[in-house]
């Protein structure tokens, strides 16, 4: 359930930061939606890595979901503070490079179709980071295709998959 959760507000963020960046929303207006979104992805973190059924799996788990609750905390941080990004563009290079074993062990392991789907979500959230990258740290002129790319994987690995599971559909 806590899977459904979280892959529920990682939709609704991605979604929002890509109309934000489509110009739809004010910098500061998508602050408050990256950190409820950042904020409950750290209360995944914490449960998985410090509660009490806390496993060698759970811990591994909670490191890549700090990947993403840091990522939505920083955006907003860097709306607040208004600075160009560039941090955040290099840190989205360690997270994207990171995807890559990520998904190639999903993948390699996957032995249903919700676990396809999952690496599938892995590799999309590393070409997505991998954008912000080229976007914020060598400032490449690519902020519309990475608003529309931010958007659809809000709806494709994010919102929709997680209000499946939510609703016990999935």
């Amino acid at each position: 359930m806590l899977l459904g959760f979280l892959l529920f507000y990682v939709g609704a963020v991605l979604f929002l930061n890509g109309l934000w960046l489509l110009g739809k929303i004010e910098d500061r207006e998508i602050v408050a939606i990256n950190v409820l979104s950042g904020l409950a992805a750290a209360g995944v973190v914490i449960d998985g890595a410090f509660g009490t059924e806390a496993d060698a799996d759970s811990i591994r788990g909670a490191a890549l979901t700090l990947m993403f609750s840091g990522t939505y905390l920083w955006v907003a941080y860097n709306r607040l503070a208004n600075v160009d990004g560039r941090g955040l563009g290099w840190f989205s290079l360690f997270v994207s490079l990171t995807t890559v074993p990520v998904f190639l062990r999903a993948i390699a392991s996957a032995g249903s179709a919700s676990e396809v789907w999952l690496a599938t979500n892995w590799l999309i959230w590393g070409i997505l980071w991998f954008m912000y990258f080229l976007l914020l740290a060598l400032q490449r002129p690519i902020l519309r295709q990475t608003a529309w790319v931010t958007l659809l994987a809000g709806i494709v690995t994010g919102w929709l998959p997680g209000f499946l599971l939510l609703d016990g559909l999935m």
